[in-house]
């Protein structure tokens, strides 16, 4: 009887030993956490020093928030977490009511000194959790969400259908890579999947791919493990096509197709001197997208300057050709008026026929005869013919205007020529081969 009695005991017991162990109280003073323990918050938790601590990040890509080509900077929104394991931090969950996970404020362990060497942004922009998830098995974890401006080395040469490759460097910043080495959670396929699911805003900017560079180190000896996440964006370029590009080009078919307007009332170099102001609007708003440099212009820029630069030099040829036209009228207004002034009407001779009686006749008194008359109207209509012969043979030189002529019908040739090649080079070296599939 005293044998039942001692093992209903002991079952008591064990079960009100069991659920004392169900609290986190009674784990946490199995891990020595229930008070201030100044080895676990202020060192590296290894068994030995020599030990390395693997230290593994996630980061999932929210959005693609800004991208500045003036400052070289790209402003994202991220969300890391940080694995590494505690060789101290280890229980049954058995023991405790199956209790696998818990969390602790930060301040009562060793976290790793972990930072981003691109990181640019202000500290109000970091939004870090203020506990660790401790597991069973020793594993901590550690999350934060942060809107990340990282700089980085904008190419834009082929703006606006640039690619551009961003990194995103996690490092220790005080500890060799003989006590820490970084690592990835998950593989590129998996992380850049994630981020494209999740991805909230976009811009401007599509994600083509997330590359996770491992095993890298910096530094002289001792050297300092280094995570790299290559980020890899595209620049969404319909826009500026619609806004920039094809005005540009419409602008410059518009000073091509100005040859076939007439010279008249100066119609043609207004026109282009119209065409030439715009181009030099546009040239501004290009002037406030992309940043100065003389390093490596760009071709959006070259072709600017090149539009601008054609039309330029036919604005030229249109004031060369108007001001050889109006020289040729001016020379030709004062050869006429020389030529009428010899053989205007009113310093022709006109014969009196009383005075032609008076030399070889007698004069006969009262009114002529209609044989008079006769022979006074034939004469003035000789003087009127031979007036209006002189007038039309004087000389009216337009070696002037064809010359005008000529220079306009050679420069279009070529000027139409050089546009055409001009297009076709851009085209080929600028505009990529998938962008209308």
């Amino acid at each position: 009887m005293s044998t039942w009695i001692t093992i209903v005991l002991v079952c008591l017991a064990a079960s009100c030993s069991c659920a004392s162990n169900c609290t986190y109280y009674n784990l946490l003073s199995h891990l020595k956490l229930s008070s201030s323990n100044y080895y676990l918050a202020n060192f590296r938790p290894v068994k030995h020093w020599k030990q390395v601590t693997s230290v593994e990040l996630y980061l999932l890509l929210f959005g693609i928030l800004q991208v500045d080509e003036k400052l070289q900077t790209v402003t994202t929104h991220v969300w890391i977490e940080t694995l590494w394991k505690n060789d101290f931090l280890k229980w049954k969950p058995s023991d405790f009511c199956n209790i696998t996970q818990f969390s602790i404020p930060k301040s009562m362990l060793w976290t790793p000194d972990i930072n981003i060497q691109e990181d640019a942004s202000d500290s109000g922009s970091i939004q870090k959790s203020n506990y660790l998830t401790v597991f069973a098995n020793g594993m901590l974890k550690m999350t934060a969400r942060q809107r990340l401006t990282s700089t980085c080395t904008l190419n834009l040469y082929i703006f606006p259908f640039d690619q551009q490759n961003c990194n995103i460097t996690f490092s220790a910043m005080n500890t060799h890579d003989q006590a820490i080495q970084l690592g990835t959670v998950r593989g590129d396929e998996y992380i850049t999947n994630i981020s494209e699911q999740s991805m909230v805003t976009h811009g401007e900017w599509s994600l083509m791919h997330l590359e996770v560079l491992t095993n890298v180190t910096s530094g002289e000896k001792p050297k300092i493990s280094n995570l790299i996440y290559k980020v890899t964006i595209q620049r969404k370029p319909m826009l500026y096509v619609v806004i920039f590009i094809i005005p540009l080009c419409y602008l410059l078919v518009l000073d091509v197709a100005s040859y076939f307007v007439g010279e008249g009332r100066g119609e043609k170099l207004s026109f282009k001197i119209t065409v030439l102001l715009s181009i030099s609007v546009l040239l501004l708003i290009l002037k406030d997208m992309l940043p100065s440099t003389e390093d490596n212009l760009p071709i959006i820029a070259n072709f600017c300057v090149g539009v601008f630069a054609l039309v330029g030099i036919s604005v030229l040829e249109a004031m060369l050709v108007s001001f050889l036209v109006d020289l040729d009228d001016k020379c030709g207004k004062k050869l006429t008026r020389a030529s009428n002034k010899e053989v205007h009407p009113d310093k022709l001779e006109k014969k009196d026929p009383v005075k032609e009686k008076a030399e070889g006749l007698p004069v006969q008194i009262g009114p002529p005869s209609e044989r008079e008359q006769l022979k006074l109207f034939l004469q003035e209509v000789r003087a009127a013919q031979q007036e209006a012969e002189s007038v039309a043979n004087a000389p009216r030189p337009k070696r002037f205007r064809r010359v005008a002529d000529i220079i306009d019908i050679i420069f279009f040739i070529f000027y139409f020529c050089t546009v055409g090649i001009f297009l076709a080079v851009m085209y080929h070296t600028w505009i990529p081969s998938d962008f209308f599939t």
